[in-house]
């Protein structure tokens, strides 16, 4: 698998031939003024919940791409009424079995709207992804606090190559839950998300390095539009 960083909480994966995106916060994402949202390939596209910095850009490219995109139900059924003709609009606990293998919506404890013009629109309940791949297993949690229902997923049986989880703090988990759910879920490798964006979600990056360290967890940090390859996740 290959892992591509786009800044906030957005980032792809490349596995079995597919480009995975997540989260495809990029117009106004201030970590991805370098990166062209026109050419990012997708053939699935993962939306958490319905904020603006997770919502993002995926109608655009949806449109652009035909990916199809992989949402909360009221996420998806709100995508599809933009015009966007493929949509697998799920809810939490179901799977699906798909080109690229099999996707499983799991808890996540934050809020969910989308804004709409001048509308806020319910955007139901937040979600995280379990994705299975002949190449590999990972688990994007989405915006989430650190919940018990993480252990489900090391429960299951399902080895992580693996997590991708907020560590900013303020609106999220921050680094030392992180690490906690790391712990839960069953994964020795943490791709960091949703931090430095904005001034609320400001950490220090050394010491979440360091706090991953005495946890032995590698803790993966790319810079925007950088990719690393596994599975060893070195600069590709």
């Amino acid at each position: 698998m290959k892992i591509t960083y786009y800044g906030h909480a957005c980032f792809s994966v490349e596995a079995e031939g597919r480009h995975l995106l997540f989260d495809p916060f990029l117009t106004g994402n201030p970590h991805a003024k370098g990166i062209d949202s026109t050419t990012i390939p997708a053939d699935f596209i993962f939306v958490s919940h319905g904020h603006g910095d997770h919502v993002g850009d995926a109608v655009a490219i949806a449109k652009r791409t035909g990916a199809t995109v992989i949402a909360p139900f009221e996420v998806g059924e709100w995508i599809e009424s933009k015009g966007v003709a493929n949509v697998l609009a799920m809810n939490h606990g179901g799977a699906a079995k798909t080109a690229f293998g099999r996707v499983k919506l799991t808890a996540a404890v934050h809020s969910s709207s989308i804004t709409d013009g001048d509308q806020r629109i319910y955007g139901g309940n937040p979600a995280g992804f379990v994705v299975e791949t002949a190449e590999g297993a990972f688990y994007h949690a989405g915006d989430t606090a650190l919940t018990m229902d993480m252990k489900l997923i090391a429960e299951s049986g399902v080895a992580l190559a693996f997590a991708a989880l907020p560590i900013g703090d303020f609106y999220t988990m921050g680094i030392e839950d992180a690490l906690k759910a790391a712990d839960f879920c069953g994964a020795s490798t943490i791709l960091g998300l949703h931090y430095n964006t904005f001034p609320p979600i400001t950490i220090d990056l050394a010491s979440a390095r360091a706090l991953a360290a005495a946890a032995k967890k590698r803790l993966l940090l790319p810079v925007p539009g950088q990719t690393l390859v596994g599975p060893e996740w070195k600069v590709g």
